[in-house]
């Protein structure tokens, strides 16, 4: 499951003559699990967040986004995988072009797969991924804790849709989510808009 060659929807979809946006052309890293949550003002404004899974970000856009309150039940939509670089990926698509808009880093760390098993059979996360359900524990900067996130649609001929809902631990709590517009970038400190008047300077990819 997933792996580098598992790209070929992302890369058929842009155009890196003219995207800042990674290729996925850099060697996969060894190391804990890493996740990222992205804000992506495009045709509609909505949080991304990408797990590491075996050499790709598995993604799922979040129109909400992901809330700290386990009574939020976030819709999380599955969308193409995305390369590790995508980790630190922050700045302006430019128009004409897939997804185009600003992009901000909302969030980043790592995270912790849970165990499951099926059947007395004790599941890997991407095995588990494809059965419809996992749970993680995020060590991110501003989210915490432990989080599930479960297939409620998707036979044949249907497109995908799941859950993302926070699990009652230490970490849960009444807040939600933050206003996406007035939300801050932990790597740069920006702004949407700031990015977006930032659009023709260089994005932001590195630590």
């Amino acid at each position: 499951m997933g792996g580098r060659d598992g790209l070929t929807a992302y890369r058929g979809k842009r155009h890196f003559d003219r995207t800042r946006e990674p290729a996925g052309t850099g060697p996969a890293e060894g190391g804990a699990s890493r996740f990222v949550v992205q804000i992506h003002d495009a045709s509609t404004l909505h949080f991304d967040l990408r797990l590491e899974v075996d050499g790709v970000l598995k993604s799922w856009s979040v129109p909400k986004g992901p809330s700290g309150d386990p009574h939020d039940k976030r819709l999380a939509m599955p969308t193409e995988d995305h390369p590790l670089e995508y980790l630190t990926f922050e700045g302006g698509i430019p128009a004409g072009e897939y997804g185009a808009g600003a992009v901000i880093v909302w969030d980043r760390g790592s995270y912790r797969p849970l165990p499951r098993k099926k059947k007395g059979r004790a599941l890997s996360f991407g095995q588990a991924l494809a059965d419809g359900h996992v749970a993680f524990r995020l060590d991110g900067s501003k989210l915490r804790g432990s989080y599930a996130l479960t297939r409620f649609r998707g036979g044949p001929g249907e497109r995908e849709a799941w859950l993302l809902v926070k699990e009652k631990d230490d970490r849960a709590g009444r807040h939600g989510t933050p206003d996406p517009r007035r939300a801050r970038s932990v790597l740069s400190g920006r702004t949407l808009k700031q990015v977006a008047a930032d659009e023709a300077g260089p994005a932001v990819r590195g630590e």
